[in-house]
């Protein structure tokens, strides 16, 4: 990796499934991740939407610390430690959002934050590779039950186990 690695490097994942022909410089970061070269997030979304595909960006920003001054063994640091706390594996890129270099009482330290993206074809963000979208005849049919309103002592509607519904009337 470069040592001039900017706050607007996108790293992808490298079983990444991307559009046929759609090709990007990329140099090894962290094993199983690479960092695309001479684009920047916007150049990427670009190249992507040109081949009719759609690159994601998810709110929520994660962030990490790494001891160390600034540089690329500092950074690749603090990105394994995001990639640790990510909450799910089923995004395919990251774009590094903000680096930060500080001091704490004179030990330099590097605040590295990323926000997930995502590369697919369609355009419903679906990162989840066992999700499937409903039909209609994958929808179970709503019990039809008459309510009847009235006195307590006339018989509540009950569904299919025999126990009572319960009606929530909302008032604005």
């Amino acid at each position: 990796m470069s040592a001039n690695t900017t706050s607007a490097t996108i790293l992808i994942r490298e079983d990444a499934l991307l559009p046929a022909g759609l090709v990007f410089e990329t140099e090894a970061f962290l094993p199983g991740w690479r960092a695309v070269q001479n684009l920047d997030g916007h150049g990427v979304s670009r190249k992507i939407a040109g081949a009719q595909w759609n690159f994601f960006f998810l709110a929520g920003a994660i962030s990490a610390n790494a001891i160390g001054r600034e540089g690329p063994a500092t950074l690749r640091r603090a990105v394994k430690l995001i990639l640790a706390k990510l909450p799910s594996r089923k995004y395919n890129a990251l774009q590094i959002t903000k680096v930060a270099p500080r001091n704490f009482l004179g030990i330099p330290y590097l605040r590295v934050s990323v926000h997930s993206r995502h590369i697919q074809e369609g355009i419903y963000l679906v990162p989840a590779p066992d999700f499937r979208i409903r039909d209609a005849a994958d929808v179970p049919p709503v019990p039809a039950v008459a309510l009847t309103l009235g006195h307590a002592d006339e018989p509540q509607p009950q569904n299919a186990a025999g126990t009572p519904h319960e009606t929530v009337v909302a008032s604005s």
